[in-house]
């Protein structure tokens, strides 16, 4: 049923149904990286280079659990299969924001289960990769979100759990593919994995699995980018009910994936409160001349008491 819904996405489903509409306006409002202290700019190792929360009146606005940035150019990808394009030339200066739709879904039965996209990851020709939970799917867009291209349900991914499936995805440099299942366990704390040889929504290119450690324990991934230096930068979070929202962000080597293997990340910075911090799901990492910049952004939920951040890190 699955490969019969495959095919059918390719003839049924209009190709225009993801162009952006008209610019709506994006509100960037400065915040500091600690409240309490707000001179401060160093959080483990990373350095605070700026941080806004980013508010709109467009009503598909919100959720984002993925980030994609390119020189000044963003891209954000919601758990509802919306996006968020928008320009960045200034610091918090939000301009060229654009709205739009992922043109199919791995499902069409009316749940939300069926367009959960919460992670994604670019190609060197501009080709689109989003990994969506409940179905556990890789589709495949073209470069402008206009069209399906290619969709698979990976067998090693069967078994992985609805609400918390491929929530972080990277393609390296090289073109293999690491998918970081947010739930799987496999090992106490430790998270199921898979490396594909190739782009994941061809057959032949079957995955192996590996395990992942976060560096701390009661850490999830939610996001993966991969450095200029080839590492692996890993965004991680944890909710606790006293405490609320924590992140960290750790640096793991690729190198060190294997069939079987357990990879564990080097902590870099943790941030909990007092500090400036929310429900943290997307990751993206930028070269200013010779510097390493991260940029993380938050999911809120669609709900008031939480908020959409865009922070800014030098490694």
């Amino acid at each position: 049923m699955r490969k019969l819904l495959a095919a059918l996405l390719f003839c049924l489903v209009p190709g225009s149904a993801g162009f952006p509409q008209a610019e709506v306006k994006v509100v960037a409002t400065p915040v500091p990286l600690d409240p309490d202290d707000p001179a401060r700019t160093t959080v483990g190792r990373l350095r605070y280079l700026g941080g806004w929360q980013l508010t709109s009146r467009q009503r598909d606005f919100g959720g984002y659990s993925a980030l994609s940035v390119q020189g000044d150019r963003f891209l954000a990808l919601s758990d509802t299969g919306h996006y968020l394009r928008f320009r960045m030339a200034a610091p918090g200066v939000v301009s060229d924001s654009r709205f739009g739709e992922l043109p199919a879904f791995p499902g069409y039965e009316g749940r939300k289960g069926d367009r959960d996209s919460e992670s994604m990851t670019i190609g060197p020709e501009g080709d689109v990769w989003v990994g969506f939970e409940y179905h556990n799917a890789i589709l495949r867009y073209s470069p402008d979100l206009t069209l399906l291209q290619a969709v698979a349900f990976p067998p090693a991914m069967k078994d992985w759990s609805r609400n918390s499936g491929p929530e972080a995805m990277v393609r390296l440099a090289g073109g293999r593919f690491v998918v970081f299942a947010e739930g799987r366990a496999i090992a106490p704390h430790v998270h199921a994995a898979l490396m594909f040889p190739g782009d994941p929504t061809k057959a032949r290119n079957a995955p192996y699995q590996f395990g992942y450690r976060a560096p701390r324990d009661g850490y999830v991934p939610t996001d993966a980018a991969q450095l200029p230096d080839g590492r692996l930068v890993i965004l991680h979070r944890r909710f606790g009910l006293l405490d609320g929202f924590s992140a960290i962000v750790g640096i793991a080597d690729p190198a060190r994936i294997a069939p079987g293997a357990t990879l564990t990340s080097e902590l870099v910075a943790e941030l909990k409160p007092p500090l400036t911090v929310d429900n943290m799901e997307g990751i993206a990492a930028t070269r200013d001349g010779d510097r390493t910049i991260l940029w993380i952004i938050s999911d809120d939920n669609r709900v008031p008491i939480e908020r959409t951040l865009l922070l800014k890190f030098e490694l």
